[in-house]
């Protein structure tokens, strides 16, 4: 994700609502973190768990990765 975009993301967050999805690029820039250590840390139960979309798409609750964010604080 491109530097500018990944700021538009930071920036806009907070104004979604708690029921909207976010996919990985959002995830990536709201951790900081690379894709590999953002499924990494899923899978040790530090990150929530997706939602699975469709068969190609996964996607996270914006209330779930907001909770997340703030116990990891």
């Amino acid at each position: 994700m491109n530097q500018k975009l990944q700021q538009e993301v930071l920036r806009n967050f907070q104004y979604l609502p708690n029921d909207s999805m976010v996919r990985l690029p959002t995830l990536m820039a709201l951790y900081g973190l690379s894709k590999s250590t953002i499924l990494r840390e899923i899978k040790k139960g530090n990150i929530p768990f997706p939602i699975k979309l469709t068969a190609r798409t996964t996607a996270w609750k914006v209330d779930d990765v907001r909770q997340n964010l703030r116990r990891s604080r």
